[in-house]
């Protein structure tokens, strides 16, 4: 099936590239992808949509790859979408979902993108790439580059989790573990593009991330019958996940298949130890100053500068949503209490959405009849530090004290 992509075009000001060759950046910013919409409108249904096998790859003319065999993919499905009764009680809320990302190949979000951007890496030829991470990216990619037979090359701070560092190297990727921030890894790879001939998959960087990260948004939109929830809550770091979801919503209208004009007021959530964005849609600025020493324990959110940093606060202000920043001292806690209410094994960066919700109902701007849903962009498992507990532990030569046994048996660390 021929592509219906149109071009590329710049999101600062509007410059028309073309999408037959790799592109990059125009005037620093980032690109996107267009399509035909009225072909699209007139080529594609619901039932066609209907008939096909539930991955991300169903919405082909919606996405930018030409060649069906050039797909490269994992078996990423889609992802389920979990109603929380017990959190949605806790909160005051009659309706509460969480979307589980974590069950995608690599265990996160981050598969969406990357099996996107692999893909059209390797339908333009190019054999080698970079990416900069502060875990999940790294991982996704480097599994996505050994499917498609392209060397990998990676750069984390070196605080980054052990998890997230092995996973890299297993899947064969020149693993480097640099001693700064996301920021420091990501100017190592703009400096490599010349004498290394890499292809730089950096967020946003190249077009292609945000369009597989949109299939989060298009598979939402399916699984409410095209009924788009009140609210979305999503951690916030580089951004594409919610810059390609609020694309997805008005290309989905563009085609006539919502089922009403309402669309979801987006929150973009970060960490009091990183809040880049917060601080510009609090001053009311378009574009976010870099944020000093960052630090949290949500390592996917703890990004300084956004490249697409105007393109986040643009869709957060279109929707009437909010940029929220959570205290991070409570990110462990959220963590537990909503894995052990609802058993979904809760990300930190998921964790500081159940903060920023707890504090939008208190406030009273997300009501006890919006339909709301919480982005778990990855597995808790990957985030071994945040997990960490101090466990009671039994000598098998001592009586059993039960009143121990009934009491508290872990401490956070």
């Amino acid at each position: 099936m021929p592509s219906l992509v149109t071009h590329l075009e710049s999101a600062i000001d509007q410059t028309r590239l073309p999408a037959d060759r790799p592109q990059t950046l125009h005037k620093g910013r980032p690109l996107w992808v267009r399509y035909d919409l009225d072909a699209v409108r007139q080529t594609f249904s619901k039932d066609q949509l209907a008939q096909r096998p539930p991955t991300m790859w169903r919405y082909r003319e919606l996405l930018p790859h030409n060649d069906p065999a050039q797909v490269v993919s994992l078996g990423e499905g889609t992802s389920p979408l979990l109603p929380c009764p017990r959190l949605a009680q806790r909160y005051g809320l009659k309706h509460l979902w969480v979307k589980d990302e974590s069950q995608l190949p690599t265990g996160s979000f981050k598969s969406r993108g990357m099996a996107m951007a692999i893909t059209m890496a390797r339908q333009f030829g190019i054999r080698r790439v970079a990416v900069p991470t502060a875990g999940n990216a790294g991982g996704a990619a480097s599994a996505y580059a050994a499917r498609a037979g392209i060397e990998a090359y990676v750069f984390m701070p070196d605080d980054t989790s052990p998890i997230n560092q092995y996973e890299c190297h297993l899947a064969g990727a020149r693993t480097f573990l640099v001693d700064g921030l996301i920021t420091d890894c990501g100017r190592i790879v703009r400096e490599g593009i010349e004498p290394m001939g890499w292809f730089d998959l950096s967020t946003l960087k190249e077009p292609y991330r945000i369009e597989g990260k949109k299939t989060m948004g298009l598979e939402l939109a399916e699984q409410f019958d095209w009924h788009l929830p009140d609210v979305i809550l999503y951690p916030t770091g580089g951004g594409t996940g919610l810059i390609g979801m609020w694309k997805a919503f008005a290309e989905l209208a563009a085609i006539g298949w919502l089922a009403d004009e309402n669309r979801p007021r987006m929150v973009a959530v970060q960490s009091s130890g990183c809040a880049p964005i917060v601080r510009a849609f609090e001053q009311g600025q378009r574009h976010a100053e870099p944020f000093d020493n960052p630090a949290t324990v949500a390592s996917g959110i703890r990004v300084p500068a956004a490249v697409g940093d105007f393109m986040i606060l643009d869709a957060v202000r279109q929707s009437g949503g909010r940029a929220v920043a959570v205290d991070e001292a409570g990110i462990r806690r959220w963590m537990r209490e909503a894995t052990a209410s609802e058993g979904i094994a809760f990300c930190p960066e998921a964790a500081a959405c159940i903060g920023a919700l707890e504090r939008l109902t208190q406030e009273g701007w997300i009501a006890p009849d919006d339909r709301v849903v919480v982005f778990n962009t990855g597995a808790a498992q990957k985030y071994p530090e945040a997990m960490a507990t101090n466990l009671p532990r039994l000598r098998k030569d001592e009586p059993i004290d039960w009143s121990k046994i009934a009491g508290n048996a872990a401490t956070d660390r």
